[in-house]
């Protein structure tokens, strides 16, 4: 079997306290072929009954990775929400790690009063930006931490305006090259 990963992942997910969804996101890769497709790329059925079976096997434990139904899961459980990034059991698990930090601490830069349901919520145009800087339909585009969010909460640049006044028009502008050719020739005297 040739591995077709190009450093992929299979889902995002972010689930609050109970287990319930907060943000999902499943990808099927477009460099995977249909016959390697995940189970989680099926129903939105199975993916919830999925991700409550992957809440109870996490929930309140301190371990950051585990293999859970033949995939390798990253997660880390916050006051009231969990992080988790999903790949495949073949993936290579230090690039899924830098992927899963990255996100991590891009959404700690981002959201300035810390990780939890209620900020998250408040902030979440600006969560799923962080999350699409990072992975593109499933593959990692970016490891950087400080570049998803400076990418994410680069304010809009305002290039200066130039105002023309058309009240005073030409006679306005012969006037005020007047006035500066006079202070010229008096600095010069």
């Amino acid at each position: 079997m040739t591995d077709l990963s190009l450093y992929s992942v299979q889902a995002i997910l972010i689930l609050d306290g109970s287990g319930n969804r907060v943000y999902a996101n499943y990808y099927r890769p477009p460099h995977q072929p249909e016959e390697q497709l995940s189970v989680l790329s099926q129903s939105v059925k199975k993916q919830k009954e999925f991700e409550k079976q992957l809440f109870a096997k996490t929930h309140k434990h301190d371990s950051e990775i585990l293999i859970f139904e033949d995939h390798l899961v990253l997660y880390k459980e916050y006051l009231d929400v969990t992080l988790y990034l999903i790949g495949s059991i073949e993936e290579n698990e230090m690039v899924l790690q830098l992927a899963f930090t990255a996100f991590k601490d891009s959404l700690d830069l981002i959201l300035n009063s810390g990780i939890d349901k209620k900020n998250i919520q408040e902030h979440y145009d600006t969560v799923l930006l962080a999350i699409d800087e990072t992975i593109d339909h499933g593959v990692i585009l970016e490891t950087d931490p400080a570049a998803i969010a400076s990418r994410v909460t680069k304010p809009p640049v305002n290039e200066p305006q130039i105002s023309l006044d058309l009240d005073k028009g030409l006679l306005g502008a012969w006037g005020f090259a007047k006035s500066r050719l006079q202070e010229k020739l008096q600095q010069g005297i």
